[in-house]
C-alpha cells in the first residue's frame, strides 16, 4: 500500500509528466493506492468543471481512503512540527504536517513531490516512494 499526496494527484489530473506522476500511473490497478480524507479534500476541491470532478471522484471512489485526524493525530503531528522547528525547519502547511505524520505512524509510504514532506523523509523517517 502506499499513499499519495495531492501534489502528486493535481498534476496527475492535469497530465503532467512527472516521475511521480508516473510512479503513480504504473501503480493504479497493480498495487494498492490509497490516499487521506485530507488529501481527497484537497484534489476534489480544485475541480471547477462538474465532468472533471465526477471522472475524480470516480477515480478516487476505487482507492483506500483512510481518516487522518482521529484523537491522537493531532498531537503526534504538533509534536513532529515541533521537533521540525527544533531544527530551524517550519513546514508550511499543517495538512502537510498530518500527512506525513499518519504515513510515519501506519508505516505507509507516501509518494509526493511537495518539497514540505523531505525534512520527514529525512529527520523523522518517513518513507518515500520513488
Amino acid at each position: 500500500m502506499i499513499l499519495v499526496d495531492s501534489s502528486v494527484w493535481i498534476d496527475y489530473f492535469l497530465g503532467q509528466n512527472t516521475p511521480q506522476v508516473e510512479i503513480l500511473d504504473r501503480s493504479l490497478g497493480v498495487r494498492a493506492v490509497g490516499v487521506g480524507d485530507l488529501v481527497l479534500t484537497e484534489v476534489l476541491q480544485g475541480f471547477r468543471d462538474d465532468k472533471d470532478y465526477r471522472i475524480a471522484r470516480s477515480i478516487m471512489d476505487e482507492l483506500t481512503i483512510f481518516d487522518m485526524l482521529g484523537k491522537d493525530m493531532p498531537i503526534k503531528s504538533a509534536g513532529n512540527f515541533r521537533k521540525l522547528r527544533k531544527k530551524g525547519i517550519t513546514i508550511r502547511k499543517t495538512a502537510d504536517v498530518i500527512i506525513a505524520t499518519y504515513c510515519i505512524e501506519y508505516g505507509l509510504p507516501l509518494l509526493f513531490s511537495d518539497k514540505d514532506f523531505k525534512p520527514f523523509v529525512h529527520h523523522l523517517k518517513l518513507a518515500e516512494v520513488r
